[in-house]
């Protein structure tokens, strides 16, 4: 690529041939990386979608982190509970992180709950290259899979302040791109439109 005289790349470039300014980028902003966070109640597949986007764009050669909402609750957010205030710093936290990785070339894939709308736009605003990305399905949907239990149980009263049972989910209101993971749309398929939403948006450079 072209950088110009100085050997440096030009404001909103990368020097890695698979990534590039990106939609909404800062125009003082000369990261390629960027943040895909997926939100959605327990149980749409996000961490599963999360795995196989990192594999796919390893493949290509980037730098890939994943920020797992289970694991960030047991090391980077140790402590906090599941209080509004807490899921917000919860949020907040993995936002820090999601922007320090993303403006040093680092693709940052975030696969956290986040229920509400006001952390998700925080979030947005402190990361700037951002692509929401709703992982929807009926409640009634993950209740009957309910792999982990976890919808049983908090029917049950026995997990306080489940989000989608006792606790609200505020649904993205103009999300990069919504995925259906209702049974309708295999993880791969899910994985490919997100692909695809990034190469559209400017974010990947190529196949």
């Amino acid at each position: 690529m072209d950088t110009g005289q100085t050997g440096t790349p030009r404001p909103g470039e990368s020097d890695h041939p698979h990534l590039s300014g990106g939609a909404g980028t800062d125009p003082d902003d000369q990261s390629g990386g960027f943040t895909i966070w997926l939100t959605g109640l327990s149980g749409t597949g996000k961490s599963t979608i999360a795995s196989i986007l990192e594999t796919r764009l390893r493949g290509r050669g980037l730098k890939v982190e994943v920020l797992d909402g289970d694991v960030v609750r047991t090391n980077l957010t140790q402590g906090l509970g599941f209080s509004k205030q807490d899921r917000e710093t919860n949020v907040r936290r993995v936002a820090w992180v999601c922007a320090l990785l993303s403006r040093n070339d680092v693709v940052a894939i975030a696969a956290v709950i986040s229920p509400y709308r006001s952390g998700r736009d925080e979030a947005r605003h402190r990361i700037g290259r951002f692509v929401e990305i709703h992982m929807d399905a009926p409640l009634h949907v993950l209740e009957e899979r309910d792999v982990k239990g976890l919808y049983r149980r908090a029917r049950a009263g026995e997990i306080p302040d489940f989000t989608g049972v006792t606790d609200d989910y505020e649904p993205p209101l103009d999300p990069e791109l919504t995925c259906l993971s209702d049974g309708g749309e295999a993880p791969d398929v899910s994985a490919d439109r997100i692909l695809a939403k990034l190469h559209a948006l400017g974010y990947l450079t190529s196949a």
